[in-house]
């Protein structure tokens, strides 16, 4: 039996091959949307913007996942791995934590000590960085103790900006207000890039850059800003993006040019939960010191 297996939810959005490779546990995350269902699309973003196309007014819902689906993965992991480390999306916006926890309680007091969940407080890019320090601790034999330890200190730590190009969809889910929402297309349309960023799990403004209409060099400068006395320090960082793989690679070429000691460990879409919130064209940069 191995020592340490990780489960994680979709909303972390991990590449397939890093799922495959380090054998995750990826819980589904669920949007309840039937108005996208037979609209042309890809994925949901291309949906979405039929869906603006047509003029149709409408929202997914999102659910989180149940007691059942962790339930379901506990047993399957514990079968293999001596302890289980779950890293989930930020409780703030989510029941996924309570869900995860819930689960835990479902089983016999012996196979409890040997799961350990972990609030990410935060989403898509950012706690895609707290599995992938998970993993780094465990490749170094870190006791399943250590590594909740260090990740508990790591995800306060962690930077993770989002910019959104339109609010609408945030706004109507009820996750940011009507005057955020209203700031933030204020700011836009005057060429002002406002970013949002995870405090404490929760998804609030986090400043702003002017003459910043191209957004990949709004957060390349903020990035800049970010660590202009770190370059000594070993940075990983994980990229998301509505729909906009172009503008994904273009800050990582950015990034990876200009900062020796950075590497954007992966590009990826946002998944359907957080992505149905965010909307299309949403890009997301996410890092830390490791």
């Amino acid at each position: 039996m191995e020592k340490i297996g990780l489960i994680t939810d979709e909303a972390a959005d991990l590449l397939q091959n890093i799922i495959e490779k380090y054998d995750i546990g990826v819980v589904p995350v669920k949007l309840i949307w039937p108005e996208i269902e037979n609209l042309p699309g890809e994925n949901t973003f291309q949906k979405m913007r039929e869906l603006e196309k047509r003029g149709i007014r409408s929202f997914g819902k999102t659910s989180q996942p149940s007691p059942k689906d962790f339930l379901d993965k506990y047993k399957e992991k514990l079968m293999k791995y001596e302890k289980i480390i779950c890293i989930t999306l930020t409780s703030k916006h989510s029941g996924t934590f309570n869900s995860a926890v819930m689960a835990k309680n479902f089983l016999h007091p012996h196979e409890q000590e040997r799961i350990f969940v972990v609030d990410s407080l935060q989403a898509s890019a950012g706690q895609g960085i707290l599995v992938l320090k998970a993993i780094d601790l465990i490749e170094k034999r870190k006791s399943a103790e250590e590594i909740v330890e260090e990740l508990e200190s790591l995800k306060l730590k962690i930077k993770s900006f989002v910019i959104l190009e339109d609010p609408k969809w945030l706004e109507k889910s009820g996750r940011i207000s009507s005057v955020v929402a209203n700031l933030l297309r204020v700011l836009g349309q005057k060429g002002i890039r406002p970013f949002l960023t995870f405090k404490n799990g929760k998804l609030v403004p986090g400043g702003i850059k002017v003459k910043a209409k191209d957004k990949v060099l709004a957060f390349f400068n903020q990035f800049s800003k970010d660590n202009q006395k770190i370059r000594n320090k070993n940075i990983k960082a994980v990229i998301t993006h509505g729909d906009d793989f172009s503008s994904a690679k273009r800050l990582k070429e950015m990034i990876e040019n200009e900062f020796q000691n950075a590497k954007v460990e992966f590009i990826n879409i946002i998944n359907n939960v957080v992505g149905a919130l965010s909307g299309p064209d949403t890009l997301i940069l996410a890092w830390a010191e490791f």
